[in-house]
């Protein structure tokens, strides 16, 4: 299994997408009615989706998986009562499963039989500019981060890489995260992660953005959990995003880690301690993109 997208709705989708493309590094993909679909470098169809909507909120978060792991989350999610029902993606790279809304509202898409396509070539160095490869996590605010984290281990067969104080970390694949969640005391959007393909292009990202009046929200710096170099950023549309690189690949007998493992020396948040952090701003960002279940529940047939 693996991340694959994320399909946000907002009032102004056409300038989210200018900007994500001018700006960011993303590439457009197709236009389909009023919502834009923009990709990376990667052979992933596309990575994000903005729609037309009069307000703005995170319609799904989308994972391909086979056959048979669909099927074992259909069985799981049925016998659980989660709110689901079926669907045939009609989005670039198609595919058919399953809307499954988590506990708290926030709302997965998962997908078998989704295609890909040939990979792109991104900047040149001398542009100055950098193009994200693909998502590497999409990380959600939560009122209780210790149940979702139970929770998804239990239905999705997903599996909790560390705990700490802010996060529980999750993984669907080798990467030590394709989610996580914030102990936030409320359930939203945290922010979305695009993978780069070195140190060099999120340092290069870093200096491009400031050419164009952007300063990090949060970094350079490196993580603890997951090891991945950051750099954060709140988009003038909203969200928080993240250009990351580098996260660790872990086993399947990986030891879950615990809050105590991940402990810095006062005023460091960080393994680098170079940088400073916006949170207030940072916070309200993280507050704005709720999960909105615009379907309705069906029973699944097992």
């Amino acid at each position: 299994m693996k991340l694959r997208s994320i399909e946000l709705a907002l009032p102004d989708p056409a300038g989210a997408a200018a900007w994500m493309v001018d700006v960011w590094g993303l590439f457009p993909a197709e236009v389909r009615g009023s919502t834009h679909y923009l990709r990376g470098t990667g052979t992933i169809p596309y990575l994000v989706a903005f729609e037309q909507s009069d307000e703005e909120f995170v319609r799904s978060t989308t994972f391909t998986c086979t056959d048979a792991e669909l099927a074992a989350i259909r069985r799981k999610v049925a016998a659980h009562g989660w709110p689901a029902c079926a669907v045939t993606s009609d989005d670039p790279g198609d595919g058919a499963g399953l809307l499954v809304e988590l506990p708290e509202g926030t709302i997965l898409r998962f997908l078998a039989g989704a295609s890909e396509m040939a990979p792109r070539e991104g900047f040149t160095k001398a542009s100055k500019r950098v193009a994200p490869v693909k998502l590497t996590h999409v990380v959600f605010n939560s009122a209780d981060a210790e149940l979702l984290g139970h929770a998804v281990e239990d239905v999705l067969d997903f599996r909790v890489s560390d705990r700490t104080k802010g996060m529980v970390f999750v993984r669907c694949n080798e990467s030590h995260h394709s989610t996580a969640f914030a102990r936030a005391g409320f359930a939203s959007l945290n922010h979305v992660a695009f993978e780069m393909d070195d140190l060099d292009a999120v340092m290069r990202g870093i200096g491009w953005m400031r050419d164009n009046g952007f300063a990090p929200a949060w970094g350079p710096g490196r993580h603890g959990p997951g090891d991945n170099v950051y750099a954060y950023y709140i988009a003038p549309f909203g969200p928080v995003i993240e250009y990351s690189t580098a996260v660790e690949k872990v086993p399947a007998d990986y030891r879950t880690g615990v809050p105590e493992d991940w402990t810095w020396p006062e005023q460091r948040i960080d393994q680098w301690g170079v940088s400073d952090k916006d949170f207030a701003g940072l916070r309200v960002a993280e507050e704005r993109f709720r999960c909105r279940r615009d379907w309705q529940p069906q029973e699944l047939a097992l």
